[in-house]
């Protein structure tokens, strides 16, 4: 494998910002991801799935990820951590939990950039921690915190816009995103936008 060195890296305008605003959710058994690279080019869900839209209060959830390298049995896996909280203390909200909990999940977050990455394609995301807080005062947080984790063998894998509008479509639909144009093929026809 060739490992030579193929760009440059240059201080550029300052105009990243950290943080996420948005998380979609799966269960991994019920859709199959295809990549080309680095970059997600189609999305099959099973017939009765779609991804469920968690949105975010600003400056409150963090993806994360760490290469961890071993030099001496030439390995290297990539833990990936997505932390965020879920505002209010519900039984409806405790359930869906409960749901989280017995799943391995994909996890597409989308960050303070537009950017849309696909988190656990390899062995899923699993529920590491909940914590609840009902808060003291009027003014106090009252929801819970979660954390989800996995060891990849890659880092997260980018998404198109495109796609990750047909995140929440009909169920049993693949999408491809393939030389600018969204394709969409389902049991009857296809369509190209």
């Amino acid at each position: 494998m060739d490992c030579s060195l193929t760009q440059d890296y240059t201080l550029d305008s300052q105009d990243f910002y950290g943080g996420i605003t948005t998380v979609y959710l799966i269960e991994k058994a019920h859709v199959s991801i295809t990549n080309i690279g680095a970059c997600v080019i189609s999305i099959t869900k099973k017939y009765g799935s779609i991804f469920r839209k968690y949105e975010l209060e600003a400056h409150t959830g963090d993806g994360k990820e760490l290469k961890v390298v071993n030099q001496t049995n030439k390995t290297a896996s990539v833990k990936q951590q997505i932390m965020f909280p879920v505002n209010g203390m519900s039984l409806s909200v405790r359930n869906e939990i409960e749901k989280l909990a017995k799943n391995r999940l994909l996890i597409i977050l989308i960050d303070n950039n537009g950017d849309a990455l696909l988190y656990g394609k390899d062995f899923g995301m699993r529920l590491l921690n909940v914590g609840g807080d009902s808060g003291k005062t009027l003014s106090d947080r009252n929801g819970y915190d979660l954390t989800f984790e996995s060891d990849e063998k890659r880092e997260a894998l980018y998404v198109n816009s495109d796609l990750v509008n047909s995140l929440q479509t009909p169920e049993g639909t693949t999408y491809f995103f393939i030389n600018g144009s969204n394709l969409r093929i389902n049991s009857n026809s296809f369509l190209i936008n």
